[in-house]
């Protein structure tokens, strides 16, 4: 099978990526090592470059433009994390950005958007498709789409991830993230099996958007409902067509937790590690202590993929948890 990406894209993208991405710390915890039983890495994406592992695959793909396309701007679609990565590296590679949102975003990735330059363009994700409306902005200015996963330059970028963890603890036995549609855990695998092929790979959605669960028990990309979850950057109802493929032939397996186990691995988090993790960022870590079996003391690799959450609602989660 061809896959979209290869872990030649995925070097190539550290290389671009390189002097201007951060490369991130990997933390540990006595505490939850005794709780899970495994020795478990943290990559801690919540300290990249606007918070989250998205500026990765957004910088790679703006910098392969064509110097037409730089010219002409770019538009894309995104509940966030993927919105600040594109404003930002439009702004310190000098192309004008256009950001299709829904309206229920968490206000401070809205804000922060905004802050770095780009133009938003609101919709109600309960009536309209955000592909077609970023399509319709598309034609309209004669931008270029830059889509938030199912772009091969997107997927690539977010490979680097896994290959500096990798880099960092080469003996891993697991590799755990959040996959929403899938241009995360698409790059990772791509790169971690290419490391060490023996690696198994799982991805953790919450049981309200369980689009990629479902398309793996069916063997097909299931369409879902637009999702009800704390997890904002998992609300994907469908898995992407470049991505589905990688993490379909890659991937063991797709767990599910539910938005209280969410809640209680970001306190898990913030008490133990001492680090802030939005919800979606926490996802990984509450798959591994609520459902993924490996073996005893398995050295097991955790992608928290952002930190981005507004003050009010971290408030209410610790409340709630």
């Amino acid at each position: 099978m061809n896959l979209a990406i290869s872990f030649e894209d995925v070097t190539r993208a550290a290389e671009t990526i390189a002097g201007v991405a951060n490369r991130t710390p990997v933390l540990t915890s006595r505490t939850i090592n005794r709780m899970t039983g495994y020795e478990v890495y943290f990559k801690c994406e919540n300290f990249q470059r606007v918070g989250a592992f998205k500026f990765r695959g957004a910088y790679n793909a703006l910098s392969r433009l064509s110097e037409a396309g730089k010219k002409g701007g770019v538009v894309t679609h995104s509940s966030g994390n993927h919105a600040q990565g594109i404003a930002l590296s439009a702004k310190l590679l000098g192309i004008s950005a256009t950001i299709v949102m829904p309206t229920d975003a968490p206000q401070a990735k809205m804000q922060a958007t905004r802050d770095y330059g780009a133009e938003i363009v609101l919709y109600d994700r309960q009536l309209k498709i955000r592909e077609e409306v970023s399509a319709q902005v598309e034609s309209e200015r004669d931008l270029t789409l830059i889509h938030p996963y199912d772009h091969p330059h997107i997927m690539a970028g977010q490979g680097t991830v896994a290959l500096e963890l990798l880099t960092d603890v080469p003996d891993l036995d697991v590799l755990v993230a959040p996959i929403g549609g899938g241009g995360l855990l698409s790059g990772c695998s791509t790169a971690a099996k290419a490391i060490k092929p023996d690696i198994q790979l799982f991805g953790v959605e919450t049981k309200t958007s369980n689009d990629w669960w479902l398309s793996f028990q069916q063997n097909r990309r299931v369409h879902i409902p637009p999702p009800d979850t704390i997890a904002d950057g998992i609300r994907t109802q469908q898995p992407g067509e470049l991505t589905y493929p990688v993490v379909r032939e890659l991937v063991s397996e797709i767990l599910l937790v539910s938005d209280e186990e969410v809640i209680e691995a970001m306190r898990l988090l913030l008490t133990r590690l001492k680090i802030l993790a939005e919800p979606t960022g926490a996802v990984a870590l509450a798959g591994v202590l609520n459902q993924l079996e490996a073996k005893p003391g398995a050295k097991v690799g955790v992608i928290v993929s952002g930190g981005n959450v507004d003050e009010g609602l971290l408030a209410t989660l610790l409340k709630r948890g």
